[in-house]
């Protein structure tokens, strides 16, 4: 699957797909984990989070559930469906509910995901995105958070 020819768009998994990601998870999580910083942003019904992936590490989101704008600066692969696609630079892409990546940094990387919401508080807008909102990192014993909150 070339995503430029899809449209720089990450459509919806089916089940094996998903149950793929989750096997991976499962595996991730074996290994030693490193603390990831989250950078959080509510601004004008949008809200925004920043994550850095050094070169080397793998990582499995969570399942999204609400359409949102992937944002990735570096290079990596990330699982799409079936696919393994590698993106370098920078891109932005629209990303459909209903999926869950893993990626692999390939060099240091930087992601930004962006969705439409009402949120007022950080945990509402997880909530919002996710049915696994107690397994993201930021909600983590020792985890970073830097939350920008405007009230716009």
């Amino acid at each position: 699957m070339d995503i430029a020819a899809a449209g720089n768009r990450i459509p919806a998994m089916n089940a094996e797909a998903l149950q793929a990601v989750y096997v991976l998870q499962d595996v991730v999580k074996q290994c030693d984990q490193h603390q990831l910083e989250t950078h959080h942003t509510i601004h004008g019904g949008m809200y925004s989070r920043t994550i850095r992936m050094k070169a080397g590490e793998i990582m499995t989101g969570a399942l999204i559930n609400v359409p949102t704008m992937l944002i990735i600066n570096g290079d990596a692969k990330l699982l799409i469906g079936e696919k393994v696609c590698l993106f370098t630079g920078y891109n932005v892409i629209a990303g459909s509910a209903g999926r869950k990546q893993a990626f692999v940094a390939i060099s240091d990387l930087d992601m930004t995901m962006i969705f439409a919401t009402a949120a007022s508080t950080v945990a509402e807008a997880e909530n919002e995105f996710t049915s696994e909102a107690d397994q993201l990192m930021s909600r983590h014993e020792g985890s970073t958070n830097h939350i920008t909150i405007t009230g716009e």
